[in-house]
Parts: structure tokens; C-alpha cells; sequence
């Protein structure tokens, strides 16, 4: 059994809900859970972490990490600890704003277009293929030189609204396939309405689709809002991990050695990205048991290997 990697299910999670337990018990889905949720603590206990403003000088120009400064000070002598917290605010907000709803977007078209098919199939499709034509970042940019500066909510909405193409194509494709099956065909004969055959009988089944499109979009944008910033296209006076980068490449951080004000940021963004792709992971193996049942077969497989057994019949 220990081969097989086969474990007892721990007592306590057995009282909640099948999904959530299945959840708990993923090393991969908690992991992630645990840096997302430290990120997002992080940010929003940044006035009791520190008692600089990130705005303001709060010491000397370059002071290296140390006791009185966690993280350094940047060219202009203001704290990177504490420019880091509260830049994570407007990032994770942009972030976390636009995946959501390129995601809903995205659930909503792909649903409507799969399940109702007609003339509203057509419709929608076009509008989806408008959109995977459009590209995100030049649409910025052209609105970032109109409005001279692009602040984080613009990019934000942008992103939300350019994003949903390919989430909304997936859904489609798999709704297309689920409204054949025998449970949406009996719903549909036992005279169930359809916004609720969509809600109860198809909308689970996309939850995987929903995360994918969720986790796509928000590393989407924070990644993009960190490049336009990084490139001086967006509000150079917003605090965000993306306009610490701006800074420190004006500044010559690297070429002076300042290498604090470069990484900090750099691992916030790694991190919110992988944790993001962890949860992902794990939604994917609760929702898609296939998969699970994959690398299951792939244990069975060398166990019976290393007993000198045939696996000929998977």
C-alpha cells in the first residue's frame, strides 16, 4: 500500500464537504492556498508591519538590508519592505480584479454559446474571435499614450476585458460536449428550465475550465501590469511592485549594486504565479479524476514491474 502511495483518509477532514476534503488533503492545492494567503496577509497588515509611508524618504539613499531597514531604501531613501507590502495591495488587486472577471466573462459566453447553439452560437463566437484578435498590451499602450498615463485600475479593466478569449473557446468546446450527455438530456425531459440545467447540471463540470481561465488571467495581468509599468507606461506615482521595478531600472539599481531593490519584487511576482499555478494543479486533479487515475496507473504499472508481473492489461 505504501508503494502504492495509497493513504488513510486523516479523520477530521471526512467532516467536510467531499471537495473541500479533497482539497485539504492535495499537498499541491495547500501549498499554493498558504503563499497566496501570506501574500495577500502581507499586503493588507502593511500599515502594522512598518511605520514608514512608501511614498516618503525613510533613510538614506541605498542602505542595505538591515536591522532598521528589512529590505534597504531605494535611490531616493524610501523603505523597500515597506513599498513592498503595500505595493502588493494594487497588484494583487489588479490581478486577482482582472482574472476574476476574464474568467466570468469567459464562463458566461462559452456556456451560453455551447448550450443554446443557434444564432446566439454565432453571435457570441464572432465577438470571441474578435477578441482573440485584439491584442491586450498594444490596446494599453495606445490608451496609456491618450491618457498620457495609464493608472492600475485602466490596466486592470483592460486586461478584464481582452482576456476571456480562450477561456470562453474551451467552455464552448466542452459545453458542446455535455449537452449530449444523459444527465443534461434527462433534466431537459423531466422539464427542468434551462438557466437552471446550466447552473446545476454544466456549471460544475467547468469549475477546472473556470480555475484555468482564473489562474491564466490574473498571472496574465499582473505580469502585464508589471511590464507596461516597468516600461514607464503606467503611473509612475502608484505604489505597485511593477513601478519599484520602474524606479529601480531608472535609478541604475543594478549598475550601483542595489540588488534589494531589484529582487524583492521580482520573487513577489514569482511567487504569486506559482502558488497560483499550484491551486490550479489541484483543482484540476479534484475536478478531472482522470488524471489522478493516470499517475495512479503509472505506480501500478512499476509495482507490479519490480515483482516481475505483466502490466500488459492497462
Amino acid at each position: 500500500m505504501r508503494e502504492l502511495r495509497v493513504k488513510p483518509q486523516p479523520g477530521w477532514t471526512g467532516k467536510l464537504p467531499p471537495a473541500v476534503a479533497a482539497f485539504v488533503n492535495n499537498k499541491k492545492g495547500m501549498a499554493g492556498l498558504v503563499i497566496l494567503l501570506t501574500l495577500v496577509l502581507f499586503s493588507i497588515l502593511a500599515p502594522m508591519l512598518s511605520d514608514y509611508n512608501p511614498n516618503r524618504r525613510a533613510g538614506k539613499p541605498h542602505v542595505q538590508p538591515g536591522y532598521e531597514h528589512v529590505l534597504g531604501t531605494t535611490r531616493m531613501g524610501k523603505d523597500v519592505f515597506t513599498q513592498l507590502a503595500y505595493g502588493g495591495r494594487v497588484s494583487l488587486a489588479v490581478g486577482f480584479g482582472a482574472g476574476i472577471a476574464a474568467a466570468a466573462i469567459g464562463l458566461a459566453v462559452g456556456i451560453s454559446a455551447g448550450y443554446f447553439g443557434g444564432r446566439v452560437d454565432d453571435v457570441l463566437t464572432f465577438f470571441v474571435n474578435v477578441i482573440l484578435v485584439l491584442p491586450g498590451l498594444p490596446l494599453i499602450i495606445v490608451i496609456a499614450t491618450m491618457v498620457e498615463q495609464a493608472s492600475p485600475t485602466v490596466i486592470g479593466l483592460v486586461l478584464a476585458a481582452t482576456g476571456w478569449g480562450w477561456s470562453a473557446r474551451t467552455i464552448r468546446t466542452q459545453t458542446l460536449s455535455l449537452r449530449t450527455r444523459e444527465f443534461v438530456l434527462s433534466a431537459e425531459l423531466m422539464g427542468e428550465k434551462k438557466w437552471r440545467i446550466v447552473l446545476v447540471e454544466i456549471f460544475p463540470n467547468m469549475l477546472s475550465f473556470f480555475m484555468g481561465g482564473f489562474v491564466l488571467g490574473t498571472i496574465a495581468a499582473i505580469l502585464a501590469e508589471a511590464a507596461l509599468e516597468f516600461i514607464g507606461l503606467g503611473d509612475p506615482n502608484a505604489v505597485t511592485w511593477g513601478t519599484m521595478l520602474f524606479w529601480a531600472q531608472s535609478n541604475l539599481a543594478l549598475q550601483s549594486g542595489a540588488w534589494w531593490e531589484i529582487w524583492p519584487p521580482c520573487i513577489a511576482i514569482m511567487l504569486t504565479g506559482a502558488a497560483l499555478v499550484l491551486v490550479n494543479f489541484a483543482v484540476d486533479e479534484i475536478t478531472n479524476p482522470q488524471l489522478k487515475v493516470g499517475r495512479k496507473i503509472g505506480l501500478i504499472r512499476k509495482f507490479l514491474k519490480r515483482r516481475g508481473r505483466s502490466a500488459d492489461v492497462f
